[in-house]
C-alpha cells in the first residue's frame, strides 16, 4: 500500500469555526504501489482508492434543484454529479447513483460509448427525459494514453482520443443547447496538459488545449444569451486514468510528488471548484478556467 511522507494533519482550532487542515499531509503520497489496469480502470481497484469526497466533501445545498448530465461521472472528478459512463465501469458507476440516491436525489445511470455521436445526441435526450430537463452540463470523460514517440501513436489510437475528448464534447453540447435556459450552465475538463504538455502525452494534451479553447469560443457565443461557459484544469490527480495506461510505472510511482503539496490531488478535492462556476453566484464569471494543480502548472 502506498505511504504519505506525512502521516499527521496540523490543525489548529479556529474560533467559531473549523479546524484548519496542512493540505500536505491530508491525503497519501508517494511512493505508490506499480499496478496496472486495463482501459478504462476502475477506482475501486486502485490502490490507494481515490477520495470522491463520499465522506469528505461536505455539499453546500448550491445546487440544490439543478438538473446536471456528467460525463465520465463514474470516477475521477465527475463523480460528484448525475453520469453517462463505459460498460466497463458499471461497478464504479453503480456506487456513484447509490451515494446519489442515499442523499434523496436522482440518479440516472447512462452507459455508452461517447465516441458515437447518435449515442451523444440519445444521452442528452434521456437526461433530460429522466431529470424534468437540464441546466448544467459537466464534460468530463477522457482518454489519457502514454507514449514515448509520436511513431507509437496509431491512427487508431489517435482517433480514439480525438473522439472522446473532442468529439463528444462538441455533439454532446451541440444537443443539450436547445435545452439549457439563461442561468445554465457548461463546464469543461481541460488540464495543465493544455498549457505545459508533456512529452509522452502528445494527442492528450492537444486535445486539452482544444477544451480550453472551446470553452472561451462558446462563452463568447453564449454569453449574450445567458449561458455560462467555464472550465476546469487539474494538475496531478489520483484517477483511474493514470493506472490504465496514462502514465508509466516510473511516473505513476513518483506521481504527484513534484508538486509543492508533495502529492497528488483528489478528486473529491476538485467537488468545489466545479460547483462554482455552476452555481447562481458566479454569474458574473464565464471564459474562465480554474486550476487546481497543488501548486505547479497554470491557470
Amino acid at each position: 500500500m502506498a505511504t504519505s511522507k506525512r502521516n499527521s494533519v496540523s490543525r489548529q482550532q479556529v474560533a467559531g469555526g473549523a479546524a484548519l487542515q496542512d493540505p500536505r499531509g491530508k491525503f497519501s503520497g508517494p511512493p505508490f504501489d506499480r499496478q496496472s489496469q486495463p482501459w478504462p480502470g476502475l477506482a475501486g481497484k486502485m490502490a490507494p482508492r481515490p477520495d470522491h469526497g463520499e465522506t469528505s466533501y461536505k455539499g453546500s445545498g448550491r445546487l440544490a434543484g439543478r438538473k446536471a448530465l456528467v460525463t465520465g461521472g463514474d470516477s475521477g472528478m465527475g463523480r460528484a454529479a448525475a453520469i453517462g459512463y463505459l460498460p466497463a465501469e458499471e461497478s464504479d458507476a453503480r456506487e456513484v447513483i447509490d451515494l446519489i440516491e442515499r442523499e434523496g436525489r436522482v440518479g440516472l445511470a447512462l452507459p455508452g460509448d461517447i465516441r458515437s455521436e447518435k449515442f451523444c445526441e440519445a444521452l442528452v435526450a434521456r437526461a433530460v427525459k429522466g431529470l424534468g430537463g437540464l441546466d448544467i452540463v459537466v464534460n468530463n470523460a477522457g482518454r489519457q494514453q502514454t507514449h514515448a514517440s509520436l511513431l507509437d501513436i496509431s491512427s487508431e489510437q489517435f482517433d480514439w482520443t480525438m473522439k472522446t475528448n473532442i468529439y463528444a464534447m462538441f455533439w454532446i453540447t451541440k444537443a443539450a443547447l436547445p435545452h439549457l435556459a439563461p442561468g445554465s450552465a457548461i463546464i469543461g475538463t481541460t488540464s495543465e496538459q493544455a498549457y505545459d504538455p508533456s512529452e509522452d502525452l502528445v494527442d492528450y494534451a492537444m486535445t486539452k488545449a482544444a477544451v480550453m479553447n472551446f470553452t472561451k469560443s462558446m462563452a463568447k457565443q453564449l454569453g449574450p444569451k445567458g449561458i455560462r461557459v467555464n472550465g476546469v484544469a487539474p494538475g496531478p490527480v489520483w484517477t483511474p486514468l493514470q493506472v490504465s495506461g496514462g502514465a508509466t510505472q516510473e511516473k505513476l510511482q513518483k506521481f504527484g510528488g513534484d508538486t509543492p503539496l508533495g502529492r497528488p490531488g483528489q478528486p473529491g478535492e476538485l467537488g468545489g471548484i466545479y460547483v462554482r462556476p455552476a452555481e447562481n453566484d458566479g454569474s458574473f464569471a464565464t471564459g474562465q478556467v480554474y486550476g487546481a494543480a497543488g501548486g505547479k502548472g497554470q491557470p
